[in-house]
């Protein structure tokens, strides 16, 4: 992140006719909450920080300790640029704070930093991530209906989100999101925009950015854009593959230049914390009940816990674009979607990682077959295991799971699961379309 100080940011807010700043946090579940304040309110905001009613965010404070302080971070400091340039609107991401000034054990953010220094304590200064995350363009938020009929790396006519994608692009740049690519992707009115890997933290707050932009641009051209993981039946769902490495300054702790496939023992152990633990932090990258609509065979969404290079079946794969190039060297999680919340995402692959490389775990044989084309017979009799198929299933064993209780922290940890049991409930007795069409003319 660009370091900037408190008498930089002042400057910025005068030199840009800046009037408003929106300071933005995110509640347990990923949603960005944001409260504005002037310019003239911005010096005591950057000295002491906001308070706000913590009460009313999912997740956080009971009502009788309700009192927070949104403390901005400057090296977020940005302009919308979707706002006017008169009195413009800028906007800062904020640690939440208890009001003593300590860290908020129920502010995701601080989950994901709590992870970083683990890593740090372990000798790894940095925990870079290039997450991709797919979305849907429809007519409005009422329905599916869809903009093009696209595929894969269209540029036709059909895609006619090109322009879309174009404004989003150039948004985000000029908020400091780096980005590598923007195409269409397989599934008709899905795309995809991919940002250039950066460090955890500036990641997990781009990832929050990139939601937001994406539906203001679509707004501004009158359509809807979502993350919801798998809105159309029969398609490929949005997912979030997202690419990892650690490095101990400019070494790439993931690289042996000397191994076969160019991972170091670091790396294998990475993949196998990750391929140990991926039952466990499933109701954390993949939250919704409709998630697991996605989670399925055949759909390019891995289930199958094993990893492999190249191949796209596996839970996770190592890419071989830049065989034997340190910096290119990394695994890549292909599960995730993007309606997670990313703080508590990343911190959950991380932890579930360093456990591996610090309690020595073993990876299992990579997988090179198509996994989807074996029996389950052949699956059991190779070890391979399933991701949770429902967030029932799932939220049960993240309930049970040390790692993620040490992750997520003693205040967040029981009210995820509970948030989370009680949609799974919500969920159970619902009564779709689908089974009065099969049931109801014949039962």
């Amino acid at each position: 992140m660009v370091k900037k100080t408190k008498q930089d940011i002042l400057r910025l807010v005068k030199e840009k006719d800046v009037k408003f700043i929106r300071l933005w946090f995110t509640d347990l579940l990923g949603q960005v909450k944001s409260f504005s304040i002037t310019d003239g309110e911005l010096e005591g905001a950057l000295s002491n920080g906001m308070g706000f009613d913590g009460s009313s965010i999912t997740g956080y404070q009971d009502i009788e300790e309700s009192d927070m302080i949104a403390m901005p971070d400057p090296s977020t400091f940005s302009l919308l640029p979707w706002r006017p340039k008169e009195k413009a609107v800028a906007r800062m991401i904020c640690d939440v704070l208890n009001p003593d000034k300590t860290p908020y054990e129920g502010d995701p953010r601080y989950v994901l930093k709590r992870a970083l220094a683990r890593a740090d304590k372990m000798g790894y200064d940095h925990f870079y991530l290039g997450p991709e995350l797919e979305f849907f363009y429809f007519k409005n938020d009422q329905g599916t209906e869809i903009l093009d009929k696209g595929g894969y790396f269209d540029l036709t006519t059909l895609d006619v989100a090109s322009d879309l994608r174009r404004e989003t692009v150039l948004a985000l740049e000029q908020m400091g999101v780096r980005i590598e690519y923007s195409h269409h992707e397989v599934a008709p009115s899905q795309h995809e925009v991919d940002m250039r890997y950066s460090d955890a933290l500036k990641m997990a707050d781009d990832v929050i950015t990139y939601r937001i932009v994406v539906k203001e641009i679509a707004s501004k051209f009158g359509v809807y854009a979502t993350f919801m993981p798998k809105p159309i039946f029969g398609q490929n769902g949005s997912g979030m593959h997202t690419h990892q490495s650690l490095f101990k300054g400019e070494k790439n702790a993931f690289y042996d230049a000397n191994a076969k496939d160019f991972l170091s023992d670091t790396a294998h152990a990475y993949i196998a914390g990750l391929l140990t633990h991926a039952k466990e932090i499933c109701s954390i990258f993949a939250q919704t009940t409709n998630s697991y609509k996605r989670l399925v065979p055949g759909y390019e969404a891995p289930v199958y816990i094993a990893w492999s290079r190249r191949n796209r079946s596996a839970l996770i794969r190592v890419p071989l674009y830049h065989p034997g190039q340190e910096k290119a060297t990394r695994c890549e999680f292909r599960a995730a979607d993007p309606a997670c919340n990313p703080y508590l995402t990343f911190a959950s692959m991380l932890q579930a990682g360093l456990d591996g490389i610090e309690k020595g775990y073993k990876v299992p044989a990579a997988m090179e077959k198509n996994l989807y084309h074996l029996s389950d017979e052949e699956r059991k009799a190779k070890g391979i295991e399933t991701l949770p198929d429902n967030l029932g299933q799932a939220v049960s064993i993240t309930e049970k799971s040390e790692l993620v209780r040490k992750t997520l922290g003693e205040h967040i940890f029981p009210r995820f699961i509970a948030l989370k049991k009680k949609e799974w409930d919500n969920y159970r007795i619902q009564v779709p379309q689908y089974e009065l069409d099969k049931y109801l003319s014949i039962l």
